[in-house]
């Protein structure tokens, strides 16, 4: 297995790869890929395999990203395309197949860096025919089970999920109250997306895009877990009275039901 960093210039081509199995006490893929790589963007060759996975640390930047996945089309065409290009995302840590990767051992390979006079102006900026389908011909049951098998990011609560023209959420549900209390989480449908645009802007959300077989499976909207929202003012009389619909202090209506406990005779 050869491992290769997706590196941003800052002139055109503006990517390059950086091979690092030379380095020392790198045995294996996880000794590069863990919690201090969160920010970085790598490419890996199994050459028993042939296959080229592409992964995105949760915390890299999307230029990055985009860079990562050009960078391997150029890895494939190099190795005159007896190779597939796969995503290491998509599968959850503690998936086998993860944790099979993980596990495997670096070392030299006929997989070469990819350098400034390796991309031309033509490669990047060239026509592509291909066209991205976001719902026609989606099937919404299909479109389910491929967003909800990727991992959830860590420390982050899904709020939305749209796919084809509806919008989705999650809620939870009782399952039983004995012995003791169970929930479950059940994807519910909200209502379908509005004519025009829609601005997400009353919290901060990070947004994640499903593709498969250039297909947009589902757009989902995460909040972070510590994200507390403002509690919302409502200026709404309690009696619709004009005489009393006006703000007043709170005091005042406490004390307007505070009954003597000698009540006058008339």
């Amino acid at each position: 297995m050869q491992i290769f960093e997706a590196i941003e210039l800052k002139e055109f081509p503006y990517m390059r790869t950086k091979e690092l199995t030379n380095l020392q006490e790198i045995i294996k893929v996880s000794d590069i890929i863990n919690e201090k790589s969160l920010d970085r963007v790598f490419l890996l060759v199994d050459h028993d395999d042939k296959r080229i996975w592409v992964y995105n640390g949760p915390k890299s930047s999307f230029k990055l990203q985009i860079f990562g996945g050009i960078l391997a089309g150029e890895l494939r065409k190099q190795l005159r395309l007896f190779y597939r290009i796969f995503s290491l995302n998509q599968y959850r840590k503690e998936d086998k197949t993860f944790q099979e990767v993980m596990e495997k051992s670096l070392g030299p390979g006929r997989a070469k860096e990819i350098i400034e006079d390796d991309i031309s102006e033509e490669s990047i900026g060239k026509f592509d025919p291909r066209e991205l389908s976001v719902h026609p011909n989606l099937k919404i049951k299909d479109a389910f089970e491929n967003v909800n098998s990727l991992p959830t990011p860590n420390n982050f609560i899904r709020k939305f999920l749209i796919s084809g023209v509806n919008i989705y959420t999650d809620e939870k549900k009782v399952k039983s109250l004995i012995p003791k209390k169970e929930t479950f989480e059940k994807t519910i449908k909200l209502g379908q997306l509005n004519d025009g645009f829609t601005f997400f802007n009353d919290r901060l959300y990070s947004t994640r895009m499903i593709i498969n077989q250039r297909k947009v499976q589902g757009i989902e909207l995460y909040i972070y877990k510590g994200d507390k929202r403002e509690p919302i003012t409502l200026n709404i009389p309690v009696l619709p009275d004009e005489r009393v619909d006006q703000a007043r202090d709170i005091d005042q209506l406490e004390n307007a039901f505070n009954v003597s406990e000698r009540p006058a005779k008339e």
